[in-house]
């Protein structure tokens, strides 16, 4: 009978889906997966060495078996005889047992430096990627990448390669052996294949049917877990879901997953109790006819045992390398996928002659700049999107001909209605986008000639949307600048007006901030955003609307956090507050992509012009200086 090992790598061929065979896959993805294997390739040698060791002593112990009983039946030789092949066969086995874990330190060498290879290099590629490939990719997609579809490509040099390598070689061994003892019972062992193979293809086709429907309903619900279980999402539910409903839905979802988990177990063992039942069948085959062949004197004693211990080894085999295209393109389809995300060139790359920008100079000048948002293919893979969309409309401008000058220093402020274009503006900045024509300079340089280090090093950010990562306060600021003090953290906090609120806490800086940092208020969030800035020590500092969505008290609290980080830098502000813009040595008016009104502003009030008619509606309703929005 076959092991259960080999039951289970058939059923698993059976269980794929058979459709992968029908994608084409794109050519030189072999001489790419070669490439991976190459610093492998001693480990690959060794591995499949050993899987030929094993396939010929499972061949050879049937034989010696056989040997032993002819010896019994016939009295030829000598008991010291039997015994020495019997320890031969026992230290064959010991040898077996040897290779076998061998082979698995082998197999998990290659894999898991196969999944580490790729995992690292899909996670540092994404990571150049520019921000428009993020609003428009699925995390979940993304994630899956990384997870099984890079296992799926570890596996075919694994599972797949060993299972085709040690099954060809085991399957012609053992038909070769079985012929030369008996072409009449091997032939008719053979002819009882069909028996199980056809109705394992059926069963297997109901399989791959059944788990194609469990993996979208554990997608579905992995979905939903991810989305509810934010804290985010949780809010949502509480404030306007329906929990029973949300049970409900979930619990039916999961009911049927269930119910395909039970068929799945009923098809896996009537899978197994066929193979076991025709293997049965060719065992009282082979001992029926070839005891008649025996007591005929065509056959020994030994010889027909030998065969019943063969055929064992010849079924599995057969049922495996029956769905071998299967497997191979499995295992390609999941290269590809791979190899798809690798191949998505990151728009803003590095140029060859960057240079630093200069220490010295803290200017950012925008010269005739004009940007419209790129196209679906250029930034993203319609495979990682659900509703693939053009980003913001496609090719349609967005800023037109922007030119203005902030000196080293200088506060800008830019307001206008949303949608006008500021946020475009503030994000070409530090290159989370390039420019469509013109230039952007920061220190005087093109920011499309700097080091990607130095314009990061030379820029801060503090969005209306503090993002805090699931850590401690100190793991937060210094993600800024690793190598900073505890002292120099406190001093940032003091800065940032925010140093006796952590103190206060049990935990101090190893306080954790919880998920998003939703366990800080928002007024929190962003003094130790700003905080963060302050540790780092930018000469640029871009505001995006950083009190847009803040109460009265915790807008004053960071206003007086703002004095301190703006202090001496040159600072980009999307206001949102005329507190935050009276004061500013310029107010760029920006509507339609275009800057429309420049001044200080009274210059701008004396103007009368887009800035007056605000600044007077939005006074006219009453709504005071601290909480007007202009941005």
């Amino acid at each position: 009978m076959d092991s259960p090992m080999t039951s289970m790598a058939a059923m698993r061929s059976f269980r794929r889906d058979p459709s992968v065979t029908e994608r084409s896959i794109p050519e030189g993805t072999t001489q790419r997966i070669l490439g991976i294997a190459r610093p492998y390739r001693r480990e690959l040698i060794s591995f499949l060495a050993l899987v030929v060791l094993s396939a010929l002593i499972g061949v050879l112990t049937p034989l010696l078996a056989g040997s032993i009983i002819n010896r019994i039946a016939q009295l030829s030789g000598t008991a010291g005889d039997i015994v020495r092949i019997a320890l031969f066969i026992a230290g064959l086995a010991l040898v077996d047992a040897g290779s076998s874990l061998a082979q698995r330190w082998y197999s998990s060498r290659i894999g898991e430096g196969v999944i580490y290879d790729l995992r690292s290099r899909v996670f540092e590629h994404v990571l150049r990627m520019p921000v428009a490939f993020f609003t428009r990719t699925q995390t979940g997609a993304l994630v899956s990448r990384l997870n099984n579809d890079v296992i799926g490509a570890q596996q075919a040099f694994t599972s797949t390669l060993s299972g085709v390598v040690s099954n060809a070689i085991g399957l012609v061994l053992t038909a070769g052996v079985m012929f030369s003892l008996s072409w009449q019972i091997t032939g008719l062992s053979i002819v009882l294949v069909p028996l199980f193979v056809v109705p394992a293809k059926r069963i297997g086709k109901r399989l791959q049917e059944i788990t194609r429907e469990s993996y979208g309903l554990n997608a579905s619900m992995n979905a939903t877990m991810t989305e509810r279980f934010n804290v985010a999402g949780a809010l949502l539910v509480k404030l306007f879901g329906r929990p029973s409903a949300e049970a409900e839905a979930f619990r039916s979802r999961a009911g049927r997953v269930r119910d395909i988990g039970v068929l799945s177990a009923m098809y896996g063992r009537t899978f197994f109790t066929a193979l076991t039942l025709v293997a049965a069948l060719a065992t009282a085959l082979v001992y029926g006819l070839g005891g008649t062949l025996a007591f005929n004197g065509q056959l020994s004693a030994g010889d027909v045992v030998a065969l019943a211990l063969l055929l064992s080894r010849l079924y599995g085999p057969l049922t495996a390398l029956s769905n071998v295209r299967v497997d191979v393109m499995s295992a390609l389809v999941s290269f590809d996928r791979v190899f798809e995300v690798l191949d998505l060139a990151p728009m803003i790359t590095e140029a060859p002659d960057a240079v630093d920008v200069p220490a010295g100079d803290r200017s950012v000048e925008f010269e005739h700049v004009s940007f419209s948002y790129p196209a679906a293919a250029d930034v993203s893979l319609a495979s990682l999107e659900d509703v693939a969309i053009p980003e913001h409309g496609g090719a349609t401008p967005v800023l037109r001909d922007v030119s203005f000058r902030a000196e080293p220093g200088q506060l800008v402020a830019l307001v206008g209605h949303s949608g006008a274009g500021k946020s475009t503006i503030a994000n070409l900045v530090p290159r989370l986008y390039d420019a469509t024509s013109g230039t952007v300079r920061v220190g005087g340089l093109d920011v499309r000639q700097a080091t990607s280090d130095s314009l990061r090093a030379s820029i801060g950010v503090v969005s209306q949307d503090a993002h805090l990562f699931h850590d401690t306060i100190a793991a937060n600021l210094r993600y800024a600048r690793p190598e900073a003090t505890d002292d120099e953290l406190w001093a940032a906090l003091t800065g940032a007006r925010i140093a006796a609120l952590v103190a206060s806490l049990p935990d101090g800086l190893d306080t954790v901030v919880g998920d998003r940092g939703y366990r800080m208020s928002g007024g929190e969030k962003q003094r130790l955003a700003i905080a963060r800035v302050l540790l780092k020590g930018p000469g640029v500092v871009i505001l995006d609307e950083a009190t847009a969505h803040l109460d009265s008290e915790s807008e004053v609290a960071v206003q007086h956090a703002l004095d301190t980080a703006l202090a001496g830098r040159t600072s980009l502000v999307i206001a949102h507050r005329l507190s935050t813009i009276r004061n500013a040595d310029q107010i760029l008016v920006v509507e339609g992509g275009q800057i429309v009104e420049t001044g200080t502003h009274a210059e701008l009030m004396a103007l009368g012009g887009y800035y007056a008619d605000l600044y007077r509606t939005q006074f006219a309703q009453g709504a005071g200086e601290r909480t007007v929005e202009v941005g």
